[in-house]
């Protein structure tokens, strides 16, 4: 599991398009990082109290904040840039366009703090960076394996080399589904609780097959045949049929594979000459999605086997 250091310049590397921020000042201070994912309003510390002050956050300051500081005496104001400043704070963003004066630009590149603005309203602004901001912490991995969205459910394929997972994944895309990663899928954690798979920028759209190469699957497919990332909710592990002594025949009992802390449902097919392989991962996918709607195939059966013999018991 791994946990990325978030810079404010990775932040607004990544980020900078959809928020339409402006670097304004304190380039020095881009290597900043941002410690908590989320943001904070700096009212009460622009209004003299820094008892407690979230300074580990990215500050934002809106119309209420600006109205406030700009009512105040210039060696006021300057005495409240520099509280402000001298906290080690990531960076300042003035959203709805607003831009910051002067004297706070300049108090901004000696104190080496990173200032944006930004047109969006306050609320907007917050609600947008807080969830790249979740995105940027979460913790996340990569799993050896593709990765195909089955009507919904998310199937990461896994196998030794040459066991027929490329053909496998090329059958089930022929048959209407949507590729999410080719051999290696990279996860993500999301609120602690669903593993969002995807791949990588430099593989998003190939695929290789053993024989043929490399190929574009959304050019040969079509843009349905895609998607770019996919809650993980089955793991399917190919296996040789002989590497498989106890084939599970009816399904009893649930078998786990963790990902990230969380316990993803896994299942093993054997694999041998003659099997279809896609359509045998198809029903799997399936019958998970039977499962979460309270269909448990199994146990049905299981339930007539037990009223039959109880019924049989009866005088």
């Amino acid at each position: 599991m791994i946990r990325d250091t978030v810079t404010v310049e990775k932040f607004y590397n990544e980020q900078a398009g959809q928020l339409e921020l402006k670097l304004m000042a304190g380039a020095g201070g881009l290597k900043r990082v941002i410690r908590e994912p989320t943001v904070n309003r700096p009212g009460l510390v622009v209004a003299g109290h820094t008892r407690y002050f979230a300074s580990r956050r990215m500050q934002v300051i809106g119309h209420a904040e600006n109205t406030y500081i700009k009512a105040l005496p210039i060696p006021e104001r300057t005495k409240r840039y520099n509280t402000l400043l001298g906290f080690k704070i990531p960076c300042v963003v003035f959203c709805r366009g607003l831009r910051p004066d002067k004297l706070f630009l300049e108090l901004a590149e000696k104190h080496h703090v990173p200032v944006f603005t930004c047109p969006l309203i306050t609320m907007k602004y917050i609600n947008l960076a807080t969830l790249a901001l979740e995105m940027m912490f979460a913790p996340r991995g990569t799993e050896m394996g593709s990765m195909v969205d089955i009507l919904g459910v998310g199937v990461i394929i896994r196998g030794e080399s040459g066991i027929g997972k490329s053909e496998c994944v090329l059958a089930l895309i022929e048959r209407g589904y949507s590729l999410v990663a080719d051999d290696i899928t990279k996860v993500t954690l999301i609120d602690g609780q669903e593993v969002i798979g995807t791949s990588s920028d430099l593989t998003r759209n190939l695929m290789e097959v053993r024989g043929i190469g490399i190929i574009n699957v959304q050019s040969m497919f079509g843009v349905r045949s895609i998607r770019h990332e996919k809650r993980v909710d089955l793991i399917v592990s190919l296996k040789e049929w002989d590497e498989v002594p106890d084939v599970d025949r009816l399904g009893m009992d649930d078998v786990f594979m963790e990902i990230l802390g969380v316990d993803i449902p896994h299942i093993i097919i054997p694999v041998r000459p003659g099997r279809d392989l896609a359509r045998l991962v198809e029903v799997a996918a399936f019958n998970i999605k039977l499962k979460s709607s309270g269909i448990n195939s199994a146990k049905e059966l299981d339930e007539r086997l037990i009223a039959k013999m109880t019924a049989g018991r009866k005088p």
